[in-house]
């Protein structure tokens, strides 16, 4: 069972949150909830979560002040923002909390349900290092190059970042040129990339932004966000190599980027309806029918 701490002051917020996950994780999450960040921070003390939703604006403490707090009690819970665009002026603080993802409300349900499902696994990874580790000293992770991830060219990334948030200036004031060259390079770094363990903090590094100007700027050219985007452009790519019987379920899974079978079925599913093996079986048909057809 996952732990999850949901804190935003707005309770139809929470109920409407608590509800989307029930309605798809069931009784694996053991939900917490919290009205501002300082109630936040003691529930997180007493009920040691792990995933932690939480609201940037918030009365008592806000949000980047409750995140900073946890991120020194534990620096691997994983935590997800949700925010309105006027929050981004919190982003400089924010970048040093290595927020998972930043939701704008109001919250889509498929980019929440992704969002969470990454959550889970990222925290069943670490849990299993620490478990692995045990008695080591494991190190922090460390800044620096991304091992194994392709970027792109520095020279197409549209300047602007934490200026553009701190004048208050939106995209429409950078033009329509400048809005489709950050989108062409975004497709361009997944294009490259979505075959690898990446993040969105990855994402946002190679092209020189903050967590949170990327993920203002990559809804407002896609509508969705990150990893809402690369879930769908990963079982795109799947749904090709599955057309292969050649290929094993666990090797397309681990083509584009999921290494563990069981986490790629469940993805998968959730997108199509349908697991891995039931795609291709049904993809096969349709082409053994076809090429029965009478002509």
């Amino acid at each position: 069972m996952y732990h999850v701490l949901l804190a935003d002051d707005e309770q139809i917020e929470r109920m409407a949150l608590a509800k989307r996950l029930k309605r798809h994780f069931g009784g694996s999450l053991d939900i917490s909830e919290a009205v501002n960040g300082a109630e936040a921070l003691e529930t997180f003390r007493r009920e040691k979560s792990q995933i932690v939703v939480m609201d940037i604006s918030m009365p008592e403490m806000n949000g980047v002040e409750a995140a900073e707090h946890i991120r020194s009690l534990d620096e691997d819970c994983i935590i997800i923002f949700l925010t309105a665009y006027d929050d981004f002026a919190y982003a400089k603080r924010a970048i040093v909390i290595r927020a998972l993802d930043y939701l704008l409300k109001p919250c889509d349900e498929d980019e929440l349900v992704s969002v969470i499902e990454e959550a889970m696994r990222l925290t069943d990874r670490r849990e299993l290092k620490k478990a692995r580790d045990f008695g080591m000293d494991g190190g922090k992770a460390l800044d620096g190059d991304i091992p194994g991830v392709r970027g792109v060219s520095m020279a197409k990334i549209p300047s602007g970042g934490a200026q553009d948030m701190a004048g208050g200036h939106g995209l429409e004031d950078a033009g329509t040129a400048r809005m489709a060259l950050a989108a062409e390079t975004m497709r361009e770094y997944i294009r490259n990339n979505y075959m690898k363990e990446i993040s969105m903090q990855d994402a946002a590094r190679v092209m020189n932004y903050s967590d949170a100007y990327f993920c203002k700027l990559f809804k407002q050219c896609f509508d969705q966000n990150f990893t809402s985007y690369l879930t769908n452009f990963r079982v795109n790519e799947a749904k090709k190599l599955l057309k292969d019987r050649n290929i094993s379920v666990k090797d397309v899974g681990m083509r584009v980027g999921y290494y563990d079978s069981n986490y790629f079925a469940k993805v998968f599913k959730r997108v199509t309806g349908v697991i891995p093996s039931e795609y291709r079986d049904s993809q096969h048909s349709i082409r053994h029918g076809d090429a029965n057809r009478p002509t």
